[in-house]
């Protein structure tokens, strides 16, 4: 393509992102108030579906689009039934929704423009396990698009992302007899808890990407007019739950005859967070819940933990998961229960090629509407993009994840985050013009994707 081409369609690009400032701020707006989590996305799902149909994109959902037997913490089929249920009286499209049953709602639209490279821009969707603030002085309740599902809400920005990647689906749609190479857009369940990258790796979304972008609103780009374009220092991590099993017996006359699930429980809690730091880099240990016992006078038969290992690298996360595994054991061992630990998710460790940040940075300067663009900022914390970016870079191409700067109301996953919505028509002009910058480079031509089956629902160790 021809500098004036290239020229031309960064300027077309401009004047459409900026148009469609309204219509971002309804569709955020939508769809905060119908939050789903991790798995059930099926009325998000259904209208990203929609409307990348409608633009003209091949679609892929479904089986196509999740590898279900890959797929980590999904609830089960009566629960994800009333899910669906719910999402079809809140308007999402039915006959979609019935090819999503299971969980699978991860969607990809694909947007062929003949030879050239493939350019990836993944956005996430799900919502998370919270309840939204009810008072005048949060916004959305405010205004009138606080969530309506009880125990989720929007805390994260990903309602966000999902505006902001459909904006750029509509954008580049109308671009589409200017461009060549492929455009393939990715909108993941189940980021919350790292558990919606791998099913949709394993089901092959990720072939033959030359360019992957993603990005994130706030987090290390807290203020309206930051950029970060290429974030590093992805924690790898591994979410896992524990359920320690039993006897139970009357606490009073014959406690003997008991096998105290609760205190294996506390005794692992206590131990897990006992284990070492790691002297090569970060290292972390978290039990988030215990739950245990039925009565005050009765020997606790079951207990269940929820708890996860992070890591600088994907080897130190490894190391302190296995230092897990054996206090668990051993906290098993030493009350004579039995122990099951189930994974529910895992990402690596990772970080943003510094050739594909600088498609981001002559973007953002080109476009002259951030005050504050950074080359890099360290994540400190864990995101299965990092997956994703993996997968990419294991078959010779380059991706990078930045961070959108904006004002936040409170911090993320609390139940009075809001961010500016004037940081969503930018968001659009800012990954469409890195799409068409990426369409203009070589091929990477990199080795096909060889990344096993991560068999998230297979992932058990007993004893």
């Amino acid at each position: 393509m021809t500098d004036h081409a290239t020229m031309e369609n960064v300027r077309l690009a401009a004047g459409m992102a900026a148009g469609m400032k309204d219509g971002l701020i309804a569709r955020r707006r939508d769809l905060h108030r119908y939050p789903e989590t991790a798995w059930t996305e099926f009325r998000t799902a259904s209208l990203v579906a929609r409307a990348l149909a409608e633009a003209g994109y091949a679609v892929r959902l479904g089986g196509d689009a999740v590898r279900r037997e890959s797929m980590f913490g999904a609830p089960p089929a009566r629960e994800l039934a009333v899910h669906m249920d719910r999402a079809v009286a809140q308007g999402g499209d039915p006959d979609l929704i019935a090819r999503m049953a299971d969980g699978l709602t991860g969607v990809v639209g694909e947007l062929d423009c003949g030879p050239g490279p493939v350019v990836a821009l993944r956005f996430d969707m799900d919502a998370n396990d919270l309840d939204e603030a009810r008072d005048n002085g949060h916004r959305p309740h405010r205004v009138g698009f606080a969530s309506v599902n009880a125990g989720a809400m929007h805390a994260c920005g990903h309602d966000g992302h999902t505006a902001i990647g459909l904006g750029v689906a509509e954008l580049l749609a109308e671009l589409r007899d200017r461009l060549h190479g492929t455009v393939r857009l990715i909108f993941q369940p189940g980021e919350e808890g790292v558990r919606g990258a791998g099913p949709m790796v394993d089901a092959g979304v990720l072939d033959g990407v030359d360019y992957l972008l993603g990005g994130h609103i706030g987090l290390r780009a807290p203020r309206t007019g930051q950029l970060v374009c290429g974030v590093e220092g992805f924690l790898a991590t591994t979410k896992f739950d524990v359920a320690f099993t039993g006897v139970a017996a009357h606490a009073g006359a014959a406690p003997e005859q008991g096998r105290n699930a609760l205190l294996a429980a506390a005794n692992a809690a206590l131990n897990l967070h006992a284990i070492p730091r790691h002297g090569q880099g970060t290292s972390r240990i978290t039990v988030g819940t215990l739950h245990a016992g039925q009565g005050r006078n009765v020997i606790p038969a079951g207990a269940v933990i929820e708890a996860e290992t992070r890591g600088r690298t994907t080897e130190i996360d490894r190391f302190v998961f296995e230092r897990a595994r054996e206090v668990v054991a051993g906290a098993a061992m030493m009350y004579g229960v039995d122990h099951e630990i189930t994974v529910q998710g895992r990402s690596p460790g990772g970080r943003s090629d510094p050739e594909a940040a600088a498609v981001v940075r002559r973007a953002a300067e080109a476009m002259g509407r951030f005050t504050d663009i950074r080359d890099r900022a360290d994540m400190r914390a864990s995101e299965d993009f990092a997956l994703m970016l993996d997968a990419v870079q294991a078959q010779g191409g380059l991706g990078a994840y930045l961070m959108l700067g904006s004002d936040l109301a409170a911090g993320h996953h609390n139940p009075r985050f809001d961010f500016d919505e004037a940081c969503l028509a930018p968001g659009v002009e800012l990954f469409a013009r890195c799409a068409l910058a990426c369409l203009d480079l070589p091929r990477r031509r990199g080795r096909p994707t060889t990344h096993p089956p991560l068999a998230g629902g297979q992932s058990k160790e007993c004893a």
